[in-house]
């Protein structure tokens, strides 16, 4: 049946959506929001790099013989400058504000904010320059602790050599006795080889008679 002529010109004014063209639009909405995220993660990277190439001299005064600082940056949703395992630097929700950020056991801590790069330098200064002192006190910490180790140690060997030194000196000596000893063993030792000689003399006698014994009866 054909449409009457209000209902076709309804469907001229108000014609049906079009799925083709709507996804195209959405690709060309999602193209330009990602060269626009693309663009701001670019300029977040381009801070934080001029951030890491003021903060190099700082590091390179580090001793080669410190291995606390792996400062680097690490692209990726939210772009960041780590100085080490624990601080790092990001840029702000307005992407000009720098926010340095610690780690700690209570959660993450905001050590500076600031939309200039001198200030935030002086901040990592300071920061290195903490570490470096917590570093050397547990340092001298470690050795105080292996030096009483020791000092104990040594002290409780000493204790011990003197205790068994005092008690030789209070057990009583046995009498000199080492001539008598000598004596005695000699005298046991040759009533020892005169038995046996008696015993083998016997025997042999023994059995002497014993077959002087055995002859006569295999004669008779």
């Amino acid at each position: 049946m054909d449409q009457k002529p209000a209902e076709r010109g309804a469907s001229a004014l108000h014609p049906a959506p079009n799925l083709s063209a709507a996804i195209r639009r959405a690709r060309t909405e999602a193209a330009e929001h990602s060269e626009v995220v693309a663009e701001i993660r670019g300029a977040e990277m381009a801070r934080l790099e001029m951030l890491a190439e003021a903060v190099k001299p700082v590091l390179a005064q580090v001793p080669e013989s410190v291995d606390l600082f792996d400062a680097g940056l690490v692209p990726g949703d939210r772009p960041r400058f780590f100085l080490d395992m624990l601080a790092f630097v990001e840029m702000g929700r307005d992407r000009r504000t720098y926010h340095f950020i610690q780690d700690t056991r209570h959660g993450r801590v905001t050590l500076a904010e600031s939309d200039k790069i001198d200030p935030m330098v002086e901040t990592i200064t300071a920061y290195i320059a903490r570490r470096l002192v917590e570093r050397e006190m547990a340092i001298a910490s470690d050795g105080t602790v292996e030096q009483a180790a020791r000092a104990y140690a040594r002290g409780a060997a000493t204790r011990v050599l003197s205790a068994a030194q005092a008690n030789a000196a209070a057990r009583p000596r046995p009498p000199r006795r080492f001539f008598f000893t000598a004596l005695m063993f000699t005298i046991e030792l040759l009533g020892a080889i005169v038995l046996f000689g008696l015993l083998a003399v016997v025997g042999y006698f023994a059995w002497q008679a014993g077959l002087h014994w055995w002859n006569l009866q295999s004669g008779g």
